[in-house]
């Protein structure tokens, strides 16, 4: 990508946020310009300096080590369904997501999480021109998950206005849980996962400084979240079993999705094939087509990058990382490290019915007010992934 070319890029991106923004007037520039320069400083620090790459190393090889460990429970239990020298998807990507969501509890019980979240958030909220409890949920979101997160705020849930709830959601679906990372590194390289995951923070930032902007100061103070007490304390076992549960039961609601997206994708696709003679995925492929040239992606590879794009936000991640695998060959080195930042969120249509279920069984009120704005969460997110990935594909040249 020319430089031209990325700062046209940056201009489309900004003015498709500006079309949706709720005030104008209240944007600021200065932390726009700041956040933009601070995100592409850690773009090239981990994607085009020795140092960051190497660190970034040795981040993929503690989560190799931490898969290793979660295949051992995986194989005692299931060892026998494994087909030996084959991929097994959901032994070998969904099932570790058990054994990281028993680690966070256990750093979450031990309050090092908490003291991790706060101190970072602290940190980005001297940068980002936002309030402390914007910046504490950006990490908290990362840390326990895009629905656990607001089970946080239960006891001041109800006295949030609607432009902090745009935010908290729209923070929770352009980012993903830590839990869920392992998984990520078994489809795609390892040095796009982590990258995603600060950029996509930083791009959230900057677009949700522009959708929505508002009076921070105004809002409930991030002291009145510290006092409002949390969860009820649990044993240190009864915590355990809870988040090894809630794990698993992530690891099956990702495999139920599959398993519906990929069987209903793979009907259409031959349905189109039948009637147009070209497949679905192609077809909107084309829709996204501009988009992933503006993000970088050469004209010739522009229609399949498309496909996998228009694939994640129509299913999930998941499924378009597979369909991703599947075009490998044919894909530049450049065109896949771009996608791979792009496919690093939740942002696709089927994670509005996720965050909006998580907030109304907090508060019912709020999950409605979430499910009213979910096309406009989706958009916002939508821009989140795009900028990441047109910031990380002038690093990756």
């Amino acid at each position: 990508m020319s430089y031209l070319h990325f700062i046209l890029g940056l201009v489309v991106v900004a003015a498709l946020a500006l079309i949706v923004s709720k005030d104008r007037k209240s944007i600021k520039i200065r932390y726009i310009i700041q956040l933009l320069a601070i995100e592409m400083g850690i773009a090239y620090f981990l994607l085009g300096s020795s140092v960051g790459t190497g660190i970034v190393k040795n981040f993929s090889d503690a989560f190799a080590s931490l898969m290793a460990f979660a295949a051992e429970g995986t194989n005692f239990v299931f060892g026998g369904l494994v087909n030996v020298g084959q991929f097994d998807f959901f032994m070998q990507v969904l099932m570790p997501i058990v054994f990281i969501s028993a680690l966070i509890g256990i750093l979450q019980h031990i309050k090092v999480l908490p003291v991790v979240i706060q101190f970072i958030g602290f940190v980005l909220s001297k940068v980002n021109g936002m309030g402390k409890l914007e910046s504490f949920n950006a990490i908290s979101a990362l840390m326990v998950g895009q629905s656990e997160n607001f089970i946080t705020y239960k006891d001041i849930l109800g006295k949030m206005s609607e432009r902090r709830m745009y935010t908290l959601a729209a923070t929770a679906m352009s980012t993903v849980s830590m839990s869920i990372v392992g998984s990520y590194m078994q489809l795609i390289e390892p040095k796009y996962v982590v990258a995603a995951l600060f950029l996509n923070m930083f791009s959230t930032f900057i677009i949700l400084s522009i959708i929505n902007p508002y009076d921070y100061d105004a809002e409930m103070d991030f002291d009145d979240l510290v006092k409002s007490g949390g969860e009820e304390k649990l044993t240190f076992f009864e915590m355990l079993g809870e988040y090894i549960l809630t794990g698993f039961k992530v690891a099956v609601i990702v495999a139920a999705m599959l398993v519906g997206f990929i069987s209903l994708i793979a009907m259409i696709n031959q349905a189109f094939v039948s009637a147009f003679g070209i497949s679905f995925q192609d077809t909107i492929g084309y829709l996204f087509y501009p988009v992933a040239w503006l993000m970088g992606v050469p004209a010739s590879e522009a229609l399949q990058a498309g496909s996998i794009m228009a694939t994640k936000l129509v299913s999930n991640e998941f499924v378009a990382m597979m369909a991703m695998q599947d075009k490998m060959a044919t894909l530049s080195t450049e065109t896949i490290g771009t996608l791979s930042i792009f496919l690093v969120s939740f942002a696709n249509f089927s994670s509005i019915g996720i965050i909006a279920g998580a907030v109304k069984g907090v508060n019912e009120e709020k999950g409605n007010m979430v499910a009213r704005f979910g096309l406009r969460l989706l958009y916002g997110s939508t821009l989140v992934s795009i900028l990441s990935a047109m910031i990380a594909n002038i690093m990756i040249q």
